[in-house]
């Protein structure tokens, strides 16, 4: 009888090392930050070696990638519900945005993908997830142009612009000595910018 392991406890052992490394360095970037998070530290409180690490992300760098990759798709579950529960697509269109927004006020979220993400990876309007965010919001522009809710812009411009303003002023927010008071003011003006797309009745 072989002992060799099967393909698919294969893959279960290398998804459950993959899991305990990304969640040793979000605990690690969330208290520490990433400069400060040892790799040795990290390796070593998910009982792993420095080279399962290499293996799986290549160096920290890799890690921190694969670290806001799962932040990003738990803000784009809650994103999601946000949307569900909106009345109308106008409502929907704001409301994920000023959620998306108020994300920034969460100290993981502050931490990782607004400080920590830009310093490390570069500029973030060029990552996989907010290049994602456009197309969804072009995707509801062109949605609210077809109804007649908002002027007949050109969506892929319009959508770019919205999503610029809000990374800006998460990253604003993230940055600032009282982020609450700056996500009350960026909102404010967000939601007048972005009133700015309604066809006039």
């Amino acid at each position: 009888m072989s002992m060799s392991k099967s393909p698919q406890r294969r893959a279960d052992m290398i998804a459950e090392t993959r899991g305990k490394l990304i969640a040793a360095g979000r605990q690690a970037f969330a208290t520490k930050g990433y400069a400060a998070a040892s790799m040795d530290d990290l390796t070593a409180e998910a009982g792993l070696t420095r080279g399962a690490l290499y293996h799986h992300f290549g160096d920290k760098k890799g890690l921190l990638e694969a670290v806001i990759a799962q932040i990003d798709a738990e803000m784009a579950r809650r994103l999601r519900t946000v949307i569900d529960e909106a009345d109308t697509a106008w409502d929907a269109f704001i409301d994920e945005s000023v959620a998306w927004i108020e994300m920034a006020l969460e100290p993981e979220i502050q931490r990782i993908v607004l400080l920590d993400g830009p310093a490390v990876l570069g500029d973030p309007s060029r990552w996989a997830s907010q290049i994602s965010c456009v197309d969804s919001t072009a995707n509801s522009l062109r949605r609210l142009i077809a109804e007649g809710k908002v002027k007949p812009v050109d969506p892929d411009v319009a959508a770019r612009l919205v999503n610029g303003a809000a990374l800006s002023a998460a990253l604003w927010i993230a940055s600032a000595e009282d982020p609450r008071a700056v996500s009350a003011k960026a909102i404010e003006s967000f939601l007048a910018l972005a009133s700015g797309l309604l066809k006039q009745a």
